[in-house]
């Protein structure tokens, strides 16, 4: 789950046109080990003998090294890796950040310790918690921030192979991705389904927000047992998607950006390695992040991110909020106007419905109080 705003991650954890054939999660998640496990050994062997390309794809390991190399032309495939960072800005908080992220103002829900919220045994006990947080957290109460539109404007170019996102706000859909643009490796509200194994009833996301906003805790209407969002809890495999996809999309990539994310979750964190060894890597968060053990690489262990060491070639860190960072690459780009007009244009879109919502509510409200006197 997202180490920020998708639900807690667990520890356990297309070409564009086709989806990959879906497999049971065991067996993808065993494969998925066994490959780790595979190029754990490659890369072993590879610094031990010193074999193995690294390339320098970048002119220059910075933002304006990136942004030449994506005006180049030899870029085409650009994959993003977003975690809660990206939607900060739109108001709703990370999970781990001192002081301000979700788990340090959980006391309200008296839970044993905050991570408890998302643990699947404890919200069949006590859902009221999490449905309780789910109502604050709701996805139609959020606008996306300007690093969603970077991402819906690298799909617009042609150049967004895939978004793979933490994230639980489906704002990355909001801002205008498809179901085929992304992979939510932490589930999402946008569906429901009935938790009783031999049922399973599925439910969309405007029957699960009249639930919620109702303060009723979802039933199923077949079985009447609880019905939980298709977000990942602690003790749940991750979509099979996740381990189908990345198999096909990671060889491809030909650029990787990386976005408000601690990379401290498995197995998301570890796709940071799934890319090819000549494959440059752009990281734009608050603080560095994905760095390789230097003990351990000394050893040939590893295989993290390398932004500072002499050895570094492909790898840039640029330091700043989300949506800064997005602003400034976009700027160097020359789109950065056309950024700008999409933000603005989407933000007013949105906000229009907002009030046509709110006008149909209060006049739907307003006939319902005189239709006891007309009668």
């Amino acid at each position: 789950m997202s180490d920020a705003s998708g639900p807690p991650n667990k520890k356990e954890e297309e070409d564009t046109t086709s989806e990959p054939e879906e497999q049971s999660d065991d067996s993808s998640e065993e494969e998925a080990v066994g490959n780790s496990e595979m190029d754990f050994l490659r890369n072993l062997f590879s610094r031990s003998l010193g074999l193995g390309s690294t390339e320098k794809v970048l002119d220059d390991l910075t933002l304006e090294g990136v942004a030449q190399y994506i005006l180049s032309g030899k870029c085409k495939n650009i994959i993003c890796l977003a975690g809660a960072g990206i939607s900060t800005s739109a108001g709703i908080p990370d999970f781990r950040s001192p002081g301000t992220g979700l788990y340090a103002n959980l006391q309200q829900y008296n839970l044993p310790y905050p991570e408890a919220i998302f643990q699947l045994d404890y919200f069949k006990k006590h859902p009221e918690p999490f449905f309780a947080l789910a109502k604050e957290l709701f996805p139609g109460e959020f606008r996306p921030t300007v690093c969603h539109y970077f991402m819906k404007l690298l799909k617009d170019k042609g150049l967004l192979k895939r978004c793979y996102t933490q994230n639980i706000d489906t704002l990355e859909r909001v801002a205008g991705l498809k179901g085929g643009d992304l992979i939510e490796a932490h589930g999402t509200f946008h569906k429901s389904h009935c938790v009783k194994f031999t049922c399973r009833k599925e439910y969309d996301l405007d029957w699960m927000k009249e639930q919620i906003f109702s303060d009723d805790i979802p039933k199923c209407e077949k079985c009447n047992s609880l019905v939980k969002p298709d977000i990942i809890f602690f003790g749940e495999s991750l979509p099979v998607r996740f381990f189908t996809s990345m198999k096909t999309d990671f060889p491809r990539c030909d650029l990787l950006i990386i976005m408000g994310t601690s990379l401290q979750v498995q197995p998301f964190a570890s796709l940071v390695n799934r890319v090819s060894k000549t494959c440059p890597r752009l990281l734009i968060n608050m603080e560095k992040a994905g760095q390789s053990d230097p003990m351990l690489g000394m050893l040939g262990f590893g295989g993290g991110m390398d932004f500072d060491s002499d050895n570094a070639y492909r790898d840039v860190a640029h330091i700043s909020t989300c949506d800064d960072g997005c602003m400034a690459l976009a700027e160097l780009l020359g789109w950065k106007a056309e950024l700008e007009e999409l933000v603005k244009r989407e933000h007013a879109r949105i906000d229009a419905q907002d009030v046509e919502g709110k006008s149909s509510q209060s006049q739907g409200a307003s006939s319902s109080s005189v239709a006891p006197e007309s009668k």
